[in-house]
């Protein structure tokens, strides 16, 4: 029975939102230039609000919550404007640990993705960025109904996973996901940079 890697989105896969500032690479740098929306505004009205309350889990449409919120920012577009803008920005792949988790798993590993998602932007990392051709499968938010770090999201992934023979490894740059996974009796590695992945004993055991 081999064992299941699994790795972030954002700050791992995704070159975007890091815990680390100096580490960020922005998605909104140019938003308000672009379709006139200040990045902190739609921050504080969207993103620290009606998103991580409510979308973030799947209790409510990506696209029916910014109809909601846009307007109120002085946004006059469409929201699937707004929608596309956000996706193809915040779409800068990390090619080099692409690559490590494409050369697991041919190496034998089982390699999934558990990220903080909602549908629509899972879908687009899916399918437009084509990590399904990489990844066995996709565990996030939107889909469990609960985010990282509550312990029912390791507790999902866990049922889904089934038996395991070694714990877990998951690679992600938020330091409470990773005690919260390795309270869950998971092995956990904090993810600043490709090193961090590529010499894990176990994994670049598999590497050679």
């Amino acid at each position: 029975m081999t064992r299941s890697v699994l790795f972030d989105v954002d700050g791992v896969l995704i070159h975007g939102y890091h815990h680390r500032p100096e580490l960020q690479r922005r998605w909104d740098a140019n938003l308000q230039a672009d379709l006139g929306i200040h990045p902190q505004s739609l921050k504080q009205a969207f993103f620290h609000d009606v998103f991580m309350k409510k979308v973030i889990i799947g209790q409510m449409n990506l696209v029916d919550a910014l109809d909601r919120v846009l307007p109120g920012l002085g946004y006059r577009g469409s929201t699937m404007t707004f929608v596309d803008y956000w996706f193809d920005h915040d779409s800068q792949l990390n090619a080099e640990l692409v690559d490590v988790a494409r050369r697991l798993k041919a190496a034998g590993a089982r390699v999934y993705i558990a990220t903080n998602q909602e549908h629509l932007r899972a879908r687009h990392l899916w399918h437009a960025l084509r990590l399904g051709d990489v990844f066995e499968d996709m565990f996030y938010a939107a889909r469990l109904g609960v985010i990282k770090p509550n312990p029912e999201f390791f507790a999902k992934v866990d049922r889904r996973l089934g038996p395991q023979a070694e714990p877990p490894l998951l690679f992600d740059d938020s330091p409470p996901v990773i005690a919260a996974a390795r309270t869950a009796g998971w092995e956990a590695v904090e993810y600043n940079r490709p090193e961090d992945c590529t010499t894990h004993p176990w994994i670049a055991e598999r590497l050679a």
